[in-house]
């Protein structure tokens, strides 16, 4: 069934916060949002709804950060899930006995994982992110859910691939799948090097040069928003199912790691509706 939609994203206010929503999900039993930067209690370079513990913010500021975030999708702090992402790509189903984890302190969280998949109703999915490209993927037929990290390393490892395999595995199917893109860096902004040049070329084939522009002095441009949308595209999601947020990260609603050391992460969160 074709959407048509006015644009792909809206910022909104939920429970206090600038929120960003897709309205690809309006429709659908979920509420998936990206937070931005606003609407916390940190300070300094974390300013102000840093919901990382990882990147030196003081702990309690955080964890009331991630309390108001919970809000915004009518949830508690206790009903999210967060994980210790690793840039590749596993992918880890979760279930209602994994409620709480990671909520407070890092040894709590999902270990090694960039993607977290469930069906399981009112259990709220993070992924943390300053850069790199927070995804939303559900299939109302299934009524299965994905939140998946993907930076540069995780993109070339087609994690959002396996994070669709998962859902298959669940009944999912990928033509019915509903995926949004988050805002993340901007392809004008993002340089790498032969390192990631090479890892695209093994990834992506002929499609690279769809993903890699070309700089001086053996520099390149890489566009994780194409390679992500294609990576779908691949794995038969449809086109007009496909939402894309082109924000770019560091421009002061976003964190953004290149523009500023140390800096704080925003996250995609993303529930299903109980019942």
């Amino acid at each position: 069934m074709e959407r048509s939609v006015e644009s792909p994203f809206r910022l909104v206010q939920s429970s206090g916060l600038e929120v960003l929503e897709w309205p690809i999900f309006d429709g659908p039993p979920l509420k998936a949002l990206v937070t931005t930067r606003r609407g916390g209690v940190s300070t300094g370079p974390y300013d102000s709804l840093n919901l990382g513990l990882h990147v030196g913010d003081d702990s309690d500021r955080v964890v009331e950060n991630r309390k108001r975030a919970a809000a915004a999708v009518d949830l508690t702090l206790e009903d999210l899930v967060f994980c210790n992402q690793a840039h590749g790509r596993s992918v880890t189903e979760v279930t209602a006995a994994d409620r709480g984890r990671g909520t407070r302190g890092l040894d709590g969280a999902i270990e090694d994982s960039d993607a977290l998949v469930t069906g399981e109703p009112g259990l709220g999915l993070v992924v943390m992110v300053a850069d790199c490209v927070p995804i939303v993927l559900f299939d109302p037929g299934s009524r299965t859910l994905a939140c998946v990290h993907a930076g540069w390393r995780g993109t070339v490892a087609r994690v959002v691939e396996a994070a669709l395999e998962t859902m298959q595995a669940r009944g999912a199917g990928p033509g019915r799948v509903l995926a949004a893109i988050g805002p993340a860096i901007s392809p004008d902004r993002y340089e790498v090097g032969g390192e990631v040049k090479q890892a695209a070329d093994e990834s992506f084939g002929a499609m690279a040069d769809r993903v890699l522009a070309a700089r001086p002095g053996g520099k390149w441009l890489f566009d994780l928003w194409t390679a992500n949308r294609l990576l779908l595209l691949e794995a038969g999601v449809r086109p007009e199912n496909i939402a894309l947020a082109a924000l770019g990260t560091g421009d002061g609603r976003f964190f953004s790691d290149r523009s500023e050391r140390p800096c704080g992460r925003f996250a995609a969160i993303a529930r299903l509706d109980p019942g």
